[in-house]
């Protein structure tokens, strides 16, 4: 069992930059994948990024691509999200979670994520 707490959320607003930060405590964080997630008021859980436990590949949502930046160091067991130039639909609560290290690639939906933070949230005012 890992467990999961998330901080770095807050009230900003539109073209702000913000850095969520998550640390994991548990079972073996280096062999894990690692992802960020989102669900504003209303809307599903939607994944946002995620990074590999092998090489650090990463992947992302369209719609963050270019604007935000997941990294992980395994030494602190820590996640990060660097979020830049926040727009208002960013607007959510945001998850980090880990995965299983099977296969290379980190997964993009949430099924496979077996610990979930209880979140943080991120305002971006117009």
């Amino acid at each position: 069992q890992v467990q999961l707490v998330e901080s770095g959320g807050g009230l900003v607003q539109a073209g702000d930059s913000l850095r969520l930060s998550c640390a994991a405590s548990g079972r073996a964080f280096s062999v894990l994948h690692l992802g960020w997630f989102r669900q504003a008021p209303g809307k599903e859980r939607e994944f946002v990024a995620a990074i590999s436990w092998s090489d650090g590949r990463t992947d992302y949502a369209d719609s963050v691509k270019g604007r935000f930046t997941i990294s992980r160091d395994n030494a602190k067991n820590m996640v990060y999200l660097q979020m830049n130039r926040l727009k208002p639909e960013d607007t959510a609560v945001y998850y980090c979670a880990t995965a299983p290290g099977m296969g290379w690639a980190p997964p993009k939906v949430s099924a496979p994520y077996d610990n979930w933070g209880q979140g943080t949230q991120v305002t971006v005012s117009s």
